[in-house]
């Protein structure tokens, strides 16, 4: 069965956001170290964003690194960041080919100056791109994210610049790391997990959930596709009735 010509092509989910997990026990089944795991994970990482590409998906969002693993072991974060540096090189020519425009969410300045350096230079030469926005999520924690915007906002109360009776949810998404992305439709969750792990707590509010047993590196086109129509076939109310959404 042709997956693809079961898609309803008018109901696409605009903002499509992915937890990618378990690149660890991928490798462990195959008797590696967990590092080759997370390199094979970048295949499934190229299939998904090319996928996208090829649905018009407007916006793709990856938990690449979330602020809760830098407490793994060093070697593995080294090779973590080692592998992103030579993912986002090798990886422009085909975000510039295929008109992709890469953004990044979460605490930055953290990185190693060298992954700062590289994710800076391909955002830069693919801002002016139109077509899918790709956003990876580094260093990134959602408590983390929704404090810092607390604190701003308190700050600005406290300056006048801004009215404690005009803060609703437009002035909180103005201060989010996510502030020129639309909420999540559709959020994708990998490896038999059900749990969202301080990811995009706000963003997801409306959110369709969908879970899978795939470990990440086997999650393919087809995979995503099956996600999309398990979508589809979802009544969003976003807290209405049936009746009134009909």
């Amino acid at each position: 069965m042709n997956l693809l010509e079961s898609i309803d092509k008018t109901n696409l989910p605009r903002h499509i956001a992915i937890i990618m997990d378990g690149n660890g026990r991928w490798a462990k089944q195959q008797g590696f170290l967990r590092v080759f795991g997370h390199e094979n994970g970048t295949n499934s990482v190229r299939e998904i964003i090319k996928t996208c590409t090829k649905l018009d998906i407007e916006f793709l969002t990856l938990y690449t690194f979330s602020s809760e693993n830098w407490n793994r072991p060093k070697l593995e974060v080294k090779a973590l960041m080692k592998i992103l540096i030579s993912s986002l090189k090798k990886e422009l020519t085909t975000m510039q080919e295929n008109n992709i425009k890469l953004a990044a969410i979460g605490n930055i300045d953290k990185l190693p100056e060298s992954a700062q350096k590289q994710l800076k230079e391909s955002i830069e030469q693919t801002k002016n791109n139109t077509g899918l926005t790709l956003t990876l999520a580094l260093s990134y924690g959602s408590r983390e994210e929704l404090i810092n915007a607390v604190k701003v906002i308190s700050d600005k109360v406290k300056n006048n610049i801004i009215s404690i009776d005009t803060i609703d949810d437009s002035i909180i998404n103005e201060h989010l790391y996510t502030q020129n992305l639309p909420d999540v439709d559709l959020l994708i969750r990998t490896s038999g997990e059900h749990r969202i792990s301080n990811f995009l707590l706000w963003q997801i509010a409306y959110s369709e959930l969908y879970f899978t047993d795939v470990l990440w590196p086997d999650f393919k086109a087809q995979h995503l596709y099956e996600a999309i129509i398990s979508y589809q076939k979802r009544e969003r109310r976003f807290g209405k009735t049936s009746e009134q959404i009909k």
